[in-house]
């Protein structure tokens, strides 16, 4: 009788960088593609070989050896090459949806080249696994899923092969790696030594496999083809009489576990839990520098250049896709787990920070580009300049908006399309040289100088357009008066004192809720890596009210501020610590809290200069509520999570590789509430969480979000709630301490009901979808020829009430004259219908796939209806014109 079938797959895992960096590993990847190709090519028993799953891999390679890409085309047209889906290793708890629906997208395109990308979720080493997988993978036509870490039989099985569902219904075959994807690599040719490792790792597989159809993947991180392999499979039937032993591909093995479907489990969440492998739930505070700019990155991306771009389409501009798809890609180099969980080599990690300077940089400039494109074709209006307003969100706003405006005058005024004047206050003022505006001007030889003025305004704008105001040099305009200071920030939402201690009390007047010691810092040792948290063995904390704090607050034109300012004295390092003699480093921190009139947003700015090593900062807010869940978006939706995990009480106990300590993801948002009134933070890069119990309470009803860590090591050894051997390996990262400023944003949001019915994640996107700004001036540095002047100087694409879906983006489909839109059911629980208007007949609107093709299943709408979106279901639609 057969025990097991071992289906043996050759493969490798490519990490672009790590410890050593992507240039070293490319050579490394000539070298072996070569030995790969060779082989697939003259040995017709080698059938197949599977690359990571990432197209990024082939990328590196051509651009070293374009002359072998017939070769590459042929062995995967054959079936011997397995390329794709990716086009890099994507990690799925650090990186937003959008950013893992277009690395599939573009990791299918550039499979498509070549024959046909391998149709399995393949992530065989990212840190925890999202619930929304299931629903993103059929997206794209995948049913399948591979993976390693995060699961146990708390989910539900435990079984390595399961149906897993997203909320909305999605559903994929599931094969776990319980043991990981290298447990093959290097496999000896002698009995004694390939006895040593299956004898322990048989049993392991076979007890927890439905089929007995189980996985030896033969290969791990840059290892070269085992040329071997053959003769060691030979040895294997010769120990193993009662095993069949095959080379196999994975869609082999799915098609077992497919067969025997009435037999698996069902499943449903994410997999983050640490007991079998370790996931790292808190790497999302490593390197905030590089994590900050990441966040940005996306939210630039997707929030902004996307619907501007589609906007200047619809007027009749080119979209420019080779461009956003050259930022995208040069952003997803960064996407795999080790390179935006940061936990690299300090090397490596200025890398992976100058792709995304570039990527900023080129976003930045792009929106620049249309910004300008539409504006400069509008009509002039005399000798006026223009001030445009750009709303990227799907619903009118009106917003009191921070912008800046370059002009030749001393003064100015600022009125409508109607004449009417529009009153401004001035923030500051500062003089510039031509030059910075024109260099033209000073060729020949006018120095007169520019103005700059930081001023601010209440202006509405329409639903994912924009609105134009002019401005008349040298006139007298409507000017709010000059600063004045106050005891308390206050507007029709909110009472806001500032304490002595620097910390706030907050009023909800809607909720009639008090917030009381909202913003204080705590500093707690942190004797982790780049992977982990872990507190010293001899802990201590230090908080923000035990230092002596500056304090003032101002009313400033249409908006109220707080300016909070004091040093914490804190250990400058463990050793510091751990004997408790000293406090000689610091944490300088300059706070500013921003109410706007008529706003429900409470803005935070916190600059921290960090003078002080292995140490982790968290800012707190306290919450009148005793919860037992807390609610986060995730990937198109939310999941809701226990603040308390159980399994901390007996992870010890049970020898998890890891504590679950509760620290949790989030996207943009994450909220405590309880049923009559509730309270969000919104972050702008910040996305890890944790609720914990506040100064004198004995339940978690605070709000912990972490600034960031500072650690000096890659990884370490017997970490208090990682025990064991170090991950990754144990090197210096000095640069991980991030000494020196860094700056973070977020807000506070009270609301009145629940997060549903409250519109929370429609608000927390638009915290970080901004109203952007142009000021178009007779001068600029770089020229561009300009058509018709025929543009309005008011327009709005596309409108939808902010109740219900989200819009989660608006683009030019990528081969058609079409606009693709994908909105979102951010309920766990209730299903809604919706629907959009848009300024001009559509002709065509059909549901599409997440890589835009047809999909065929499709529910039947009338022109701009979603149709019904299940819970946290995502759906794509093309609109032609």
């Amino acid at each position: 009788m057969t025990t097991s079938r071992v289906h043996i797959t050759p493969h490798m895992h490519w990490d672009r960088e790590w410890y050593f960096t992507t240039e070293e590993s490319r050579i490394l990847l000539v070298n072996n593609m070569e030995e790969i190709m060779v082989r697939l090519e003259n040995d017709p028993e080698y059938k197949y070989y599977v690359l990571d799953g990432q197209t990024a891999v082939l990328e590196d390679y051509f651009a070293i050896k374009p002359e072998n890409t017939e070769r590459v085309k042929a062995l995967v047209q054959e079936g011997k090459l397995i390329i794709g889906p990716w086009y890099s290793q994507t990690d799925t708890m650090q990186v937003s949806g959008e950013s893992i629906v277009r690395n599939m997208m573009y990791g299918i395109r550039d499979c498509l080249k070549f024959g046909d990308a391998m149709k399995i979720g393949y992530l065989p080493d990212s840190f925890s696994m999202s619930s929304q997988l299931p629903m993103i993978y059929n997206g794209f036509g995948i049913d399948r899923t591979m993976f390693w870490r995060g699961c146990s039989e708390r989910h539900g099985t435990n079984k390595t092969e399961f149906l897993w569902q997203s909320n909305d219904g999605s559903e994929v075959t599931a094969q776990v790696l319980p043991l990981g994807y290298a447990i093959g690599k290097y496999l000896p040719t002698d009995e004694a030594g390939l006895r040593a490792r299956l004898d322990k790792y048989f049993p392991v597989l076979e007890a927890a496999s439905v089929t007995k159809d189980i996985l030896l993947p033969n290969g791990h991180d840059q290892m070269p083809i085992q040329k071997d392999i053959f003769d060691v499979m030979d040895k294997l039937r010769e120990i193993y009489p009662d095993r069949e032993f095959h080379m196999s591909r994975y869609e082999e093995v799915f098609e077992k576990i497919e067969a025997m479907r009435d037999q698996l489990d069902t499943i449903k969440g994410e997999f983050n839990d640490g007991k079998y492998m370790r996931v790292h739930r808190s790497i999302s505070s490593t390197r905030m520098d590089i994590k900050l700019i990441h966040a940005e990155i996306e939210n630039k991306i997707v929030n902004i250049l996307e619907p501007l771009a589609s906007i200047a389409w619809s007027l009749g501009f080119e979209y420019h896709h080779g461009l956003i798809e050259k930022m995208w890609k040069e952003s997803m180099k960064n996407h795999a787990h080790d390179s935006i969980g940061c936990c690299c080599s300090d090397k490596v990690h200025a890398e992976i920070l100058n792709r995304y300077i570039l990527a900023d940089d080129m976003a930045t400039n792009l929106i620049h580009f249309y910004k300008r494109k539409i504006v400069d074709h509008m009509p002039a209006q005399g000798d006026c300049d223009k001030l445009a307003f750009f709303n990227l969100m799907p619903y009118e706003r009106n917003e009191v908006v921070n912008t800046m405006i370059t002009i030749r005058a001393q003064e100015f005024s600022i009125f409508d399309e109607n004449g009417n004047q529009v009153e401004y206050f001035v923030q500051d003022k500062r003089q510039i040289d031509p030059g910075k505006v024109d260099r033209q001007i000073v060729h020949y030889g006018n120095y007169d100088p520019f103005m700059e003025f930081d001023i601010q305004l209440n202006i509405k704008v329409p639903a994912m357009g924009y609105t134009t105001l002019h401005i008349q040099a040298n006139e007298k305009g409507s000017v709010k008066v000059a600063d004045q200071n106050m005891d308390v920030l206050e507007n029709s939402f909110y009472k806001i004192t500032v304490n002595n201690d620097g910390t706030l009390s907050v009023f909800d007047k809607e909720t009639e809720e008090t917030f009381e010691q909202v913003l204080r810092l705590e500093d707690g040792s942190d004797d982790g890596d780049e992977y982990d948290y872990s507190p010293s063995r001899q802990e201590w904390l230090l908080y923000s009210d035990e230092f002596e704090v500056k304090t003032s607050i101002k009313r400033e034109g249409f908006q109220s501020v707080a300016d909070i300012a004091f040093r914490m004295n804190v250990p400058e390092n463990l050793t510091e610590r751990e004997d408790r003699t000293g406090q000689n480093g610091y944490v300088d921190v300059k706070c500013q809290v921003v109410l706007k009139d008529d706003s429900r947003r409470i803005e935070v700015r916190m600059e921290l200069d960090n003078q002080a090593d292995d140490h982790r900062v968290r800012v707190l807010v306290p919450t009148p509520f005793t919860p037992e869940t807390v609610v986060a978006d995730n990937q198109f939706g939310c999941i809701t999570r226990p603040v308390d995990d159980p399994a901390m009480q007996v992870w010890e106990e049970e020898k998890w590789k890891e504590a679950p300590v509760p620290i949790y993801q989030l996207m943009n948002f994450a909220a405590v509430q309880n049923g009559k009134a509730g309270i969000a933070l919104f972050t702008n890069g910040l996305r890890e969480f944790e609720v914990i119990a506040g100064k004198g309470s004995e339940v978690r009803d605070t709000f912990a979000l972490t600034l960031f860590r500072s650690v000096g090591v890659l990884g370490k050894e017997e970490l208090l709630l990682r025990p064991g051997r170090p991950s990754g390996i144990k090197i210096p990262a000095p640069d991980s301490q991030v000494r020196g400023k860094l700056v973070f944003e977020f807000a506070i949001y009270g609301f009145a009901g629940e997060h549903i019915s409250a519109n929370v994640m429609t608000k927390a996107r638009e915290y970080v979808t901004p109203v952007v700004c142009y000021n178009k001036i007779p001068y600029n540095a770089m020229k561009l020829n300009v058509g018709e002047q025929n543009l309005p100087l008011s327009y709005s694409l596309l409108n939808k009430s902010e109740d219900g879906s989200v819009i989660s983006v608006l683009k030019k489909a990528e081969d058609d004259d079409a606009l693709i839109l994908r909105m979102y059911n951010p309920s766990e629980t209730e299903q809604l219908s919706d629907e959009i208007s848009f300024t001009t007949d559509i002709t065509t609107w059909t549901e599409v796939m997440l890589d835009e093709t047809a999909k065929i299943d499709a529910e039947v709408v009338e022109n701009g209806s979603v149709g019904t979106l299940a819970q946290c279901q995502a759906k794509t639609f093309k609109a032609q014109f």
